[in-house]
C-alpha cells in the first residue's frame, strides 16, 4: 500500500515538472482608433510579412495564432476586441515554449499602429 502511494506521488511530481510550471505568457495591449476587423487583418498581414506562419485565424472571434519555425520557435497570439469606436489589440508570445517578456512585443504593436495609418510613423497606403 505504501509503495503505491509513493509511486503515485512520484508520478504526480514528475507530471508537474513536465508541464513547465504552468506559467502563462503575459499579454501586451494597445488601443487603436481603427475598426476591429481592420486591426485584425493588418495584424495578421504584419505577422506574415515578418515571416510568421498563420496557423489559425478567426475573424468572428477576433483571434489569430502565428508561429515562426526557426529556433528556438516563437508563437504569437493576437486577439482583437471592439473598444468604443476603435479596437484593442492584445499580443502574447512564447519562445521555445516559455513565456516571452511582454515588453518585447512593443515593436509589433508599434508596427501595427503604423500599418493602420496611426501614430507619427504611419505608413502611407
Amino acid at each position: 500500500m505504501m509503495r503505491c502511494l509513493i509511486a503515485l506521488l512520484l508520478a504526480a511530481g514528475l507530471t508537474g515538472c513536465a508541464t513547465g510550471g504552468g506559467m502563462a505568457p503575459e499579454s501586451r495591449e494597445l488601443g487603436y482608433a481603427a475598426s476591429p476587423e481592420s486591426t485584425l487583418r493588418q495584424g495578421i498581414n504584419l505577422l506574415a510579412d515578418q515571416g510568421y506562419v498563420i496557423r489559425h485565424a478567426d475573424a468572428e472571434l477576433g483571434r489569430a495564432e502565428a508561429v515562426l519555425s526557426r529556433w528556438p520557435g516563437y508563437r504569437v497570439q493576437l486577439s482583437v476586441t471592439a473598444e468604443g469606436e476603435g479596437a484593442r489589440a492584445s499580443l502574447t508570445a512564447t519562445r521555445g515554449g516559455r513565456p516571452l517578456p511582454p515588453h518585447l512585443l512593443d515593436p509589433l504593436l508599434a508596427a501595427l499602429e503604423s500599418r493602420l495609418g496611426l501614430g507619427p510613423w504611419a505608413e502611407t497606403p
